[in-house]
């Protein structure tokens, strides 16, 4: 499956000798799935449907579809009584001939009530399910342009996340592989810590001493955030390579992602470490940022 992002736009539109419709849909982010319908008056009834074509096609973003219609010709033709109309043509003629009264003229008859009619065919049942098929068949058009969109944004998204990532696994190992880390130097910093302590007042008996440089060097181990932070690199690339709507999954991944850069940075104990910390919380920020944008 592919990955899509929640933005696109999309035109459709179908005609023939009944009517002309057109969609235009407009997509942006949303935490689930919104679809707000703009439809003219008289088609209320597509509203229902429409947002069921719309679930089954996405899962999530804020879905703005607006639809034109155009009756065509053959539903304008206008209705003329003719012989209402020849009568009352030859009653004109007869008031010119004995009294003087001004000719008739032609747009004047007609718009005389009874002459001419629209009729309205929105009450025709056939012409009505014509027009919802019409209609609805357009929408599909629509959605299936606009589907096309977000999985172009998506791809171009998913390239993006693909280097962030590696970029949270670069900072990961080197931050694995500062020279802070090693035991030397581990030993060499507890030993500085360890003579504070025994310079502080009160003297620490020899128990107490030892539980103190337990702690330092457990506080300062960031083992577990570095193998955590290589777990969710791993799962945020399978979740991507499944694609799908994964766009809440790895919301959640950036959040701990977050957390265990903010953790690496509280337990650092040396320069460079931390400045890998606050190099890998840039990036996190701007992985979730990113992944808002998907589905």
């Amino acid at each position: 499956m592919t990955l899509q992002s929640m933005t696109g736009f999309a035109r459709a539109a179908r005609e023939d000798e009944q009517a002309s419709v057109s969609w235009e849909l407009r997509s942006v982010n949303g935490r689930g799935l919104e679809a707000r319908l703009r439809l003219p008056p008289g088609f209320e009834r597509l509203e229902q449907p429409a947002k069921a074509l719309i679930q089954k096609r996405f899962t999530r973003g804020n879905i703005q579809a607006n639809l034109t219609i155009t009756r065509g010709a053959v539903l304008r033709r206008p209705v003329i009584d003719e012989d209402f109309l020849i009568e009352l043509a030859g009653l004109a003629k007869r008031l010119e001939e004995q009294y003087g009264a001004a000719p008739a003229r032609a747009d004047g008859l007609l718009a005389l009530r009874g002459v001419m009619d629209v009729p309205d065919t929105s009450a025709d049942e056939a012409v009505r399910d014509h027009m919802d098929a019409l209609a609805l068949a357009a929408l599909d058009d629509a959605l299936g342009e606009l589907e096309l969109a977000r999985i172009d944004e998506g791809a171009s998204l998913g390239a993006l996340l693909a280097g962030q990532l590696m970029t949270i696994e670069s900072l990961t190992y080197s931050a694995e592989a500062d020279a802070s880390r090693e035991p030397a130097n581990i030993r060499a910093r507890l030993q500085d810590q360890v003579r504070i302590l025994l310079d502080a007042a009160p003297p620490l008996d020899e128990g107490r001493l030892l539980q103190e440089a337990a702690y330092l060097a457990t506080k300062a181990d960031i083992r577990e955030e570095i193998d955590r932070l290589k777990t969710h690199v791993a799962t945020a690339r399978a979740l991507m390579k499944k694609g799908g709507p994964i766009g809440r999954k790895l919301d959640f991944l950036a959040q701990e992602f977050n957390r265990e850069s903010n953790t690496l940075c509280s337990k650092s104990n040396a320069a460079t470490v931390t400045a890998i910390g606050l190099e890998l919380k840039a990036v996190v920020d701007q992985f979730r940022e990113q992944v808002q944008n998907l589905e």
